[in-house]
């Protein structure tokens, strides 16, 4: 499980093991204090099955007795066994590569240029290189992403497709290659659409993708009322809440709108703000601590799966 994304240029890390009831009320609550576009948690399960590895991440050197009286209340004494690191951006990259592994959604793979060997071929592969707008920990929302748009392939083919929040434009260039149709795709943060836009140029499909740089839809590629057949937002509760009433507007009348980087508590609230727009859930997925939701507009809400 992962709270936040992780920092696009990370520059130290605490480590610490511990038990999973500490790990998972330490992801809770750092992701709660400090800005989550500036610090990220990440907290999985050790190989013996026992302890538990947490690890956050921080764009900027953090205060680390203020961290470690924190989480003090949670560990107790244990907190001063934490580590902090300052991270080399070189073994950020090569750690980001270790943990890119390939993410399969039907025939569409997911993978880095050390898993070439794994595509067979009738496979649809986008190839992404580690990058620092890609990061670790992060294959649950976007592997329920994949899957929701290959259980809408086998609906109906989308022509109109929004990726917002693309990141590394993983999402954007599935849809393409599997649709063979233009894709929008945006993002916030420039380095973000950089890295997407060499990814879809390496990966032959530049010709199919209009990106953007825009907080949400507050562009004209992305600012049309009805437009979308299909439109992605994998990013993060808060800003996914915010940006309700402007995704309604730009999902067409019979279209989907599929929303990942939510933890389970996230998934009502989030509901709620789309309820009010007139959205219904179609199925939701929890994939590694992470739950994607497929929406569509009006009508009665179908029994989650």
């Amino acid at each position: 499980m992962l709270e936040g994304l992780p920092p696009h240029r990370p520059t130290h890390v605490l480590r610490l093991d511990t038990n999973e009831r500490a790990a998972r009320a330490m992801t809770d609550l750092i992701g709660e204090v400090f800005d989550p576009t500036e610090t990220a948690v990440a907290a999985f399960e050790a190989e013996d099955g026992k302890s538990w590895h947490l690890e956050a991440y921080f764009s900027e050197e953090p205060d680390e007795e203020a961290v470690r009286e924190l989480i003090r209340p949670i560990l107790g004494d244990a907190a001063d066994e934490a580590t902090f690191a300052a991270i080399d951006q070189q073994d950020w990259v090569r750690a980001s590569l270790e943990g890119l592994k390939p993410v399969r959604a039907g025939r569409i793979l997911v993978h880095g240029s050390h898993d070439r060997g794994r595509v067979q071929p009738n496979d649809l592969p986008i190839e992404i290189e580690a990058a620092l707008a890609f990061g670790t920990g992060h294959h649950g929302t976007t592997l329920g992403c994949l899957l929701a748009l290959v259980d809408e392939v086998k609906r109906r083919r989308p022509h109109r497709i929004l990726d917002v929040g693309t990141g590394t434009g993983i999402l954007g260039l599935a849809a393409a290659r599997l649709l063979h149709t233009t894709v929008v795709a945006g993002d916030l943060d420039p380095e973000a659409v950089a890295t997407a836009r060499t990814n879809a140029a390496f990966n032959g499909l530049a010709n199919l993708m209009a990106f953007y740089e825009a907080p949400g839809l507050r562009h004209p590629l992305a600012r049309h009322t009805r437009a979308f057949d299909l439109v992605f937002a994998n990013i993060l509760a808060r800003p996914l809440t915010r940006l309700a009433p402007s995704l309604a507007r730009a999902v067409a009348t019979d279209g989907t709108l599929v929303l990942s980087g939510l933890i389970p508590r996230d998934v009502p609230g989030v509901l709620s703000a789309y309820a009010a727009q007139g959205f219904r859930l179609r199925r939701r997925r929890v994939i590694e601590g992470w739950a994607t939701l497929e929406l569509r507009r009006g009508g009665a809400a179908s029994r989650p799966r």
